[in-house]
């Protein structure tokens, strides 16, 4: 089962258990639509929770999940991640692409030079930024090795070519900009 992240728990709201849930899907509304939520914790621990009720709340939402009947017990879901089983969203259009299913590609622009991987997206003032991360050399000190970060606007003007098949994206994004 591949897991696609919608959303985000925030506070609770009120004190019967119901808690702002900020959505990732346009509209966002829209994640009302699914009634098993999987909240992933920061450990990385997944719990099915079904949707009770929900409904849009400024440009959030509130929701109740069914077993939380309480502030405290809603307060205990801040910062999950609301997860929604791959296999359950509708299908892409053409040139539509879910981004969890662009994490991990292999990133190349025009000019033929790998930038990297995609790390994960930012929303921005500007539209959804791809983060694509390299590696660099290995650092003595820590062991670690280096990143550098490119922040790709992910528009169709700069994503130029998706290939889901071979887990590359080609992208118009010149690294002088950097």
């Amino acid at each position: 089962m591949r897991w696609v992240e919608l959303g985000r728990i925030g506070a609770p709201f009120g004190l019967m258990g119901w808690v702002h849930v900020s959505s990732y899907t346009e509209p966002p509304e829209a994640l009302l639509e699914y009634r098993e939520w999987a909240l992933r914790g920061q450990s990385g621990e997944r719990r099915t929770h079904r949707l009770v009720a929900g409904q849009p709340h400024g440009e959030r939402l509130v929701v109740h999940l069914e077993s939380v009947e309480s502030r405290d017990a809603a307060a205990l879901l801040t910062g999950a991640w609301v997860e929604i089983d791959r296999a359950k969203l509708p299908p892409t259009g053409d040139r539509e692409y879910y981004r969890a299913d662009l994490i991990g590609l292999e990133v190349e622009n025009l000019e033929g030079i790998a930038l990297g991987r995609v790390g994960y997206f930012i929303d921005a003032p500007a539209g959804a930024v791809m983060v694509v991360t390299e590696a660099g050399g290995a650092d003595a000190a820590t062991r670690e090795a280096p990143r550098r970060e490119h922040w790709v606007l992910a528009d169709p003007a700069h994503l130029r070519r998706v290939d889901l098949a071979a887990g590359r994206i080609l992208v118009d994004w010149p690294v002088e900009l950097e």
